[in-house]
């Protein structure tokens, strides 16, 4: 709670006794910070040790990008391959792409026992940001925060506590990718019936699999309510941006999906 109340108030961290950077340095670097209030952000962002601001990356960026984009690809290709989901316009297939790769990307991190872990942000220097006048090519972005991945986390050993076979996280992403709330859908009456349609099937394997565990069904579905915890820019920043530099990722993926 405490960080939490940090975070609103003005983080702390910044009184905690420690040396002060070179006044002149420091002073000079305070005025051209001045001229953007977003920049400011993401600087605090960086030096802050509380956990909600806390900036971090990846620790083993080259393998666990790797292991993530395989994983994105995947996914983009478990979308195309359902018939049902070709049938709809491509208009909805973008809006069900924009709203549910995040959800199904995790999923697939899960299923595929993707572990991984992370280190503090390397700030820029305080000379290079002088140099640089204060603008920065990502001051616009928000930079993943220790806090965020530590709810993803969280999620994915939710998931492997209740070790789901293969057709349970089949139809769950089924579930999660035919999504009737999201707005503009043209085809939202057929997408509900998609989603009631892999509901069914998810809780109709349940019997055969744990026939003495009658509260499964309840316990996925709570579980996959977690999934939309973790923004999708978290997932971007965290494990696409090394990759595709200052790319749209949804446009990269939109040309995946609608690509014959």
């Amino acid at each position: 709670m405490a960080c939490i109340e940090e975070f609103y108030s003005g983080c702390r961290c910044s009184s905690n006794g420690e040396r002060q950077p070179n006044a002149i340095l420091y002073n000079i670097l305070s005025q051209k910070e001045n001229h953007s209030n977003s920049h400011n952000y993401s600087v605090s962002q960086r030096n802050c040790h509380c956990e909600v601001r806390r900036s971090v990356c990846l620790k083993t960026p080259v393998l666990t990008c790797q292991v993530a984009s395989d994983v994105l690809v995947r996914t983009v290709r478990f979308m195309k391959n359902l018939p049902s989901f070709q049938q709809l316009p491509d208009k909805d297939q973008l809006s069900l792409l924009q709203s549910g790769w995040a959800p199904l990307f995790i999923l697939g991190l899960a299923q595929e026992g993707v572990s991984f872990e992370v280190t503090d942000s390397p700030a820029p220097s305080m000379l290079k940001r002088i140099l640089l006048n204060g603008q920065r090519e990502d001051s616009d972005r928000a930079h993943p925060t220790l806090a965020g991945v530590q709810r993803l986390k969280s999620c994915l050993n939710k998931f492997w506590s209740l070790d789901l076979s293969p057709k349970e996280y089949a139809y769950l992403k089924g579930a999660m990718l035919f999504n009737p709330d999201v707005p503009g859908l043209r085809s939202s009456v057929f997408i509900d019936s998609l989603q009631q349609e892999a509901q069914r099937a998810l809780r109709e394997i349940l019997v055969p699999l744990h026939p003495e565990d009658r509260g499964r069904f309840a316990r996925i579905l709570l579980t996959a309510s977690t999934l939309n915890t973790t923004p999708p820019a978290l997932i971007t920043e965290l494990f696409f941006r090394p990759v595709i530099g200052q790319a749209d990722l949804l446009e990269l993926l939109a040309e995946m999906l609608l690509t014959k």
